[in-house]
């Protein structure tokens, strides 16, 4: 397929990595311009082009920027075509983000205001996983302990196109429902950023509690932020667990 890839954090820079490995065609862009993308751009075989040409004649955009910049990508979306696949792997920090009333009081799941905001249909899609762990943790199909990630949407032509490219990533893909079902993988839900295999996952889907869900999260940042020394992958997914066994 054809790809747009907006935003080269550290998902989107592993997102063209393995996108571009598994032979899909990436056109990717930041904010910063396409001259900042070259050796990205060597490496990987990704064509380096502003944001607006990177959603120009692709299959998919997948979005990877944070929460609180995805409303300036509305005019940009405005024009795609319906059959589009648009994917958002952001995640709600109030303390990064700044608070979103709509999400503080629970009226809508993350991505139901993400969608609201650029004015398209949105598909969820590796927010649940931590950078180290998606870099580093991608197994092939079949192979045992291979994690999960969950895919949560409304349209199933969308949905299952972007299943596929979480298998093309190394990682198990799991329907996760619809957008309205998406708080499941937010942040502070058993699923979010705990490395765990299909099997682990829908369980920890079916288990997650909304109204505890903030209290974790941010618990989990507080605790990370009070913490004088440098925290490892391994250390959050702990953290995460120990502070859901706590709270939950």
């Amino acid at each position: 397929m054809r790809i747009g890839i907006i935003g080269t954090g550290n998902i989107g820079t592993t997102l063209i990595r393995k996108l571009t490995r598994a032979g899909h065609a990436v056109q990717m862009a930041n904010s910063r311009g396409p001259e900042t993308l070259g050796e990205l751009a060597e490496e990987t075989g990704a064509q380096a082009v502003t944001a607006p040409e990177a959603a120009q004649g692709v299959d998919v955009v997948i979005l990877s920027i944070p929460l609180n910049r995805l409303s300036r990508m509305k005019a940009l979306l405005a024009q795609l075509p319906d059959g589009v696949v648009v994917a958002d792997t952001s995640n709600y920090y109030p303390h990064r983000d700044g608070n979103i009333p709509a999400l503080d009081r629970g009226d809508q799941t993350e991505s139901e205001w993400v969608s609201q905001q650029i004015g398209h249909p949105v598909i969820k899609a590796w927010n649940n996983v931590l950078a180290g762990t998606f870099a580093d943790k991608g197994l092939p199909p079949g192979a045992e302990g291979r994690i999960a990630l969950s895919v949560a949407g409304d349209n199933p032509a969308a949905k299952q196109t972007v299943l596929s490219l979480v298998e093309d990533t190394g990682f198990d893909a799991i329907d996760g429902g619809s957008l309205a079902e998406s708080w499941r993988q937010q942040p502070g839900t058993p699923g979010y950023c705990t490395d765990l295999t299909a099997d682990e996952l829908r369980r920890a889907l079916a288990a997650a509690d909304r109204s505890h869900a903030p209290q974790v999260r941010d618990e989990v940042i507080r605790q990370v932020a009070a913490r004088d020394f440098k925290v490892t992958n391994e250390d959050i997914v702990r953290l995460n667990l120990s502070v859901l066994s706590r709270i939950t």
